[in-house]
Parts: C-alpha cells; sequence; structure tokens
C-alpha cells in the first residue's frame, strides 16, 4: 500500500503543479475507464486523453485546487479535491470532488469522480 501512496501522492503533485496531462501519461492504464458520478464511462486511454484535453481547453482561469484528504486501500485509492475555476462552458465552479481510483499492475485501470451538482 506505501507503493500505492507514493504513486497517488506524486500524481497529485503534478496535477497541482499544472501537469495533468503528464500524470495522466504516466499512471493511466491504456484500458482506462473513467466515469462521473453515474454517467456513462469513458473507455480507453485515447478516448479519455481527448476528453482530457478538451476538459483543460476549456478551463479560461484556474485560481485553484487543493488535495484534501487521501486513502488508500488494498489495489484502490481515493483523494478529496478541492476545485475553483472559469470554465468557457460551466461558467464559474467552486467545489469538492472525490475520485476512486482503482489500481491494476501499478496503473489506474478504473477511475469515478464524485461531486454534487
Amino acid at each position: 500500500m506505501a507503493n500505492l501512496l507514493e504513486k497517488v501522492t506524486d500524481m497529485n503533485n503534478q496535477i497541482l503543479q499544472g501537469k495533468a496531462l503528464e500524470a495522466f501519461e504516466q499512471y493511466y492504464h491504456k484500458d482506462i475507464s473513467m466515469r462521473e458520478n453515474d454517467s456513462e464511462p469513458t473507455v480507453g486511454k485515447d478516448a479519455n486523453r481527448e476528453r482530457e484535453i478538451e476538459f483543460f481547453g476549456n478551463i479560461v482561469e484556474f485560481r485553484g485546487a487543493e488535495v484534501k484528504n487521501v486513502a488508500v486501500g488494498e489495489n484502490t485509492t481515493m483523494v478529496e479535491w478541492y476545485f475553483d475555476y472559469l470554465h468557457k462552458e460551466w461558467g464559474e465552479r467552486q467545489y469538492h470532488q472525490v475520485a476512486v481510483q482503482e489500481w491494476q499492475d501499478g496503473l489506474i485501470i478504473k477511475e469515478t469522480f464524485y461531486y454534487g451538482g
């Protein structure tokens, strides 16, 4: 579990440094399944890469992010985030989100984002 803590901590630090896409390339499995709340998952690294690029491309002003909590279990990590940004389509966004990651072969194979709103 210490290994997962090191990995998720490094990934979070990269995100906080504005290197989210680099962290995506380093820590996500080629068969990654990502999903927002109860929406249909996006499957595959290529499709999720495009999704990430589109998301970050629509941020007009990034005001901050903060890791509030991290939990590590057997092949699972959870990160509570606080985000504050202005999005081209969604407007002002300030919210908490929990990302639950399932790991396989040292990479994230499934990630679900839970948030209100």
